[in-house]
């Protein structure tokens, strides 16, 4: 996979992070922990693990469902550039009903693999340590989003590819992909498009995954409102 990008409520804090940085933020939540009086590292990693437990749950969901990828024009899947020429000449010849269902047949393919993501993240979630939450918390208004990809990028990407080969059968798009080309490679003269279906839409659909990831977790960071259990109230509070 070449360019890989998921929602965190883990950043909601950043409303009370304004007066003083992430790190101060961080050296607070230390800073209670070891007076006794306020947060134990325990409630500080479970409150991160919750916040990205529950982030990254309703990111997968998102894409998972009808039009999460489809309908939204930053991460919609689309003809790769080897096959731009491919659509455009058909498009010109009246084929464009074929384009867009082969488009749209790939799109639900990356929706129906996103439903296999949530499990993953969160067995990833299962395993931070207090280091890691650290991390996060010092790190750029994305630090979850790259930590999560760290973890889960081998286990997604071998996730992914069966489901969308599975998908692009169901859904139809690897019959509409097959018709796009041989309509193209009956044009006297054209140079024949081999590209690889699955491959390609496996790229897209976790790129999708973690900008969708990165953007939720810039949104979340801005809303205070996302403290959305007693867990997130008390650590970010």
């Amino acid at each position: 996979m070449k360019r890989i990008l998921l929602p965190l409520v883990l950043f909601a804090s950043i409303g009370s992070f304004a007066q003083g940085g992430l790190l101060r933020k961080a050296n607070d939540l230390l800073g209670k922990s070891k007076s006794g009086s306020g947060l134990s590292t325990e409630e500080i990693v479970s409150g991160l693990k919750e916040a990205l437990s529950l982030g990254a749950t309703n990111g997968a969901n998102k894409l998972s469902a009808v039009d999460g990828f489809f309908a939204n024009a930053a991460i919609k899947v689309l003809m790769p550039p080897e096959a731009q020429k491919v659509e455009s000449t058909l498009r010109s010849m009246g084929m464009g009903k074929l384009v867009d269902d082969a488009i749209l047949s790939m799109n639900r393919a990356a929706e129906d693999a996103a439903k296999s993501a949530a499990p993953i993240f969160l067995d990833a979630v299962k395993g931070m340590s207090f280091q890691d939450a650290l991390g996060i918390l010092r790190g750029s208004d994305t630090a979850a989003t790259s930590y999560l990809k760290g973890k889960t990028l081998a286990s997604l990407t071998s996730a992914f590819t069966p489901a969308i080969d599975s998908a692009l059968q169901k859904t139809g798009a690897t019959k509409h992909w097959k018709s796009v080309f041989e309509a193209y490679n009956k044009i006297p003269l054209a140079k024949k498009v081999n590209t690889d279906l699955s491959g390609y839409v496996t790229d897209r659909a976790l790129n999708g995954l973690f900008f969708q990831v990165a953007q939720e977790e810039q949104k979340i960071r801005k809303d205070p409102a996302a403290r959305v259990t007693e867990t997130l109230k008390k650590v970010f509070g």
